[in-house]
């Protein structure tokens, strides 16, 4: 980590401000994007065009291609990370509101543990990160119940379940790469990986038909925009702007977006696209926020060798 007292502090707080408030906006632009154009689809314009844009970045940069066994290990990663999260969130966004889908994939951080628990047995189930995988599991349980007399519509059930399933996938699909070859170079991976995933988007998006019916001329100004967004500002710019907070900053700084993601993309929900802002939202975001900063905050134990 770089501890250069000489770099000015702007640079840090504007890094920090892109990866709040940038990724968690890119909530409300992914339903503005399906509003119009079929979900998988979007999803793979998105990463195509970014990950194509990551790739050159790094080619242009000195930086050597994958080898073959590197493509195919981002290949195999790209399914659960691109096709099953990202697919299943663009996806869910239909019926789910943005805000609350961000506050669903907060739960990422009790699905990894999970992951190293049960998967890369890197560390062991200790009574606080019991407790903050309860708490986690308590806050999905108040946005979706429909017993609980908390006011507001719980959110749609599939919708739910493949919020759900997408963290998940991108848990395990993460806990895997630590066992694949990969480039060492973070931004010629990601752009790899995001290669890939867009072009299994792409031809999951062509296999379920999303082609059929659907033109481009029909698609207005603001999905256009909105899909922008997502590859400029949403993918470049905030990745570029995560990599470099890695260099010079703590992981757990860093690691604070996952706190404020969700805050942000229900806020602009609530004031830009009219998403409800319940008791009920309010208790199930609070719920999974405390899970994530325990989670987050907890020392791993590995388990005795």
């Amino acid at each position: 980590m770089d501890a250069n007292p000489h770099r000015p502090a702007w640079k840090t707080l504007l890094a920090f401000a892109i990866i709040y408030l940038v990724w968690g906006s890119t909530f409300l632009a992914i339903r503005i994007g399906v509003s119009e154009v079929p979900p998988l689809l979007l999803a793979a314009m998105r990463f195509l065009a970014a990950g194509l844009a990551l790739y050159l970045w790094t080619i242009a940069r000195g930086e050597r291609s994958p080898t073959l066994r590197q493509w195919t290990s981002a290949s195999l990663l790209a399914f659960p990370i691109f096709v099953l999260d990202y697919g299943l969130v663009f996806w869910a966004e239909q019926r789910v509101p943005s805000g609350i889908t961000a506050v669903m994939l907060a739960t990422i951080p009790a699905f990894m543990a999970l992951s190293e628990i049960i998967f890369l047995r890197t560390q062991r189930l200790t009574p606080r990160l019991a407790l903050a995988l309860l708490i986690g599991l308590g806050g999905v349980g108040v946005l979706v119940s429909r017993s609980l007399n908390l006011g507001g519509a719980p959110i749609d059930r599939l919708g739910a379940v493949a919020l759900i399933v997408a963290a998940m996938s991108w848990s395990v699909g993460s806990a895997f790469s630590r066992k694949l070859p990969l480039p060492s170079s973070k931004a010629m991976s990601s752009g790899a990986q995001m290669l890939a995933g867009g072009v299994l988007l792409a031809l999951a998006s062509a296999a379920l038909g999303e082609f059929h019916g659907f033109h481009f001329s029909a698609v207005s100004r603001g999905a256009w925009l909105a899909l922008l967004y997502l590859i400029v500002p949403g993918s470049i710019v905030a990745f570029t702007a995560y990599v470099w907070l890695l260099h010079h900053e703590s992981p757990t700084k860093v690691g604070t977006y996952a706190y404020v993601n969700p805050v942000v993309a229900v806020v602009l929900g609530y004031f830009f696209a009219g998403e409800a802002l319940g008791l009920r939202t309010i208790l199930g975001t609070a719920f999974v926020l405390v899970s994530v900063v325990v989670i987050t905050t907890t020392r791993a134990r590995p388990l005795p060798s």
